[in-house]
């Protein structure tokens, strides 16, 4: 279990990242889900490819000798791009009363159990609502 719940706080522990606040205090509970990005292999394939067509446009290598390092950068960046598929990086995000923002990292395969805690921390707190709305009716 990442999050506990008792009567008056909600405990969260993840790894080393643990925090509590009482159901008061949390304005905002949520996962947030962000693509992964590639700017540094994107960079160096535009880099590799860039400097394959110097070579061949305004060079005298005949033989071709940069063919071989060429498919070798390209064949590490494709190995490095698509050997980890995991396309967004999750993570859950606690925002307080105090304008203080937690955000920690999870891990994907995490995220199913942690959404369903945040559901029913979620559904605990709008009932605990609705109910004080009642008896101040």
């Amino acid at each position: 279990m990442f999050f506990t719940l008792t009567h008056d706080q909600v405990q969260f522990q993840y790894g080393s990242n643990q925090w509590q606040y009482g159901y008061n205090e949390i304005v905002e509970l949520g996962l947030l889900k962000k693509k992964k990005s590639y700017l540094l292999e994107n960079s160096v394939f535009i880099a590799v490819t860039a400097f394959a067509y110097y070579c061949m446009v305004f060079s005298n290598l005949s033989e071709l000798y940069y063919i071989g390092p060429t498919l070798l950068a390209y064949t590490i960046l494709i190995i490095l791009r698509f050997y980890n598929d995991i396309e967004f990086e999750y993570y859950v995000i606690v925002r307080d009363i105090y304008k203080k923002e937690i955000k920690v990292k999870i891990n994907g395969t995490d995220r199913p159990v942690i959404g369903k805690q945040i559901d029913h921390f979620l559904n605990l707190n709008f009932n605990r609502l609705l109910h004080k709305t009642k008896k101040n009716q």
